[in-house]
């Protein structure tokens, strides 16, 4: 049986999206706020620029997490955004291309066996 996803919700943008796709930001009781470890109270950002920029213009993880967001979270929020889309930028250099899979190309039921 196929697992259902977990949906959360974007504080800047509102989409509602698989927790797997999103950044999220704690506000841990005892370290602050931290990123993607701990328990506490949460907010799940998109991975896109535009996304931060508004939160962090509107105040919105402020709003969510209910505490002051240091500047200095921005910062580190913008330097993994940088390396997601450097990761998802080389993933889609080294993907092979796709086998044809049209009504052309064989498929694995109409081979013969010998």
């Amino acid at each position: 049986m196929k697992e259902r996803p977990i949906l959360r919700r974007c504080v800047a943008c509102k989409k509602l999206l698989d927790r797997k796709h999103l950044l999220r930001v704690i506000r841990d009781h005892q370290d602050g706020v931290v990123f993607n470890t701990g328990s506490g109270r949460s907010a799940y950002l998109c991975p896109n620029e535009d996304c931060l920029e508004e939160a962090f213009r509107r105040k919105r993880l402020n709003k969510a997490l209910r505490c002051q967001v240091p500047s200095n979270v921005l910062e580190a929020l913008h330097e993994r955004l940088v390396q997601t889309d450097d990761l998802v930028a080389k993933a889609k250099l080294s993907t092979p291309q796709q086998l044809k899979s049209g009504p052309d190309a064989p498929s694995a039921s109409t081979k013969r066996r010998t």
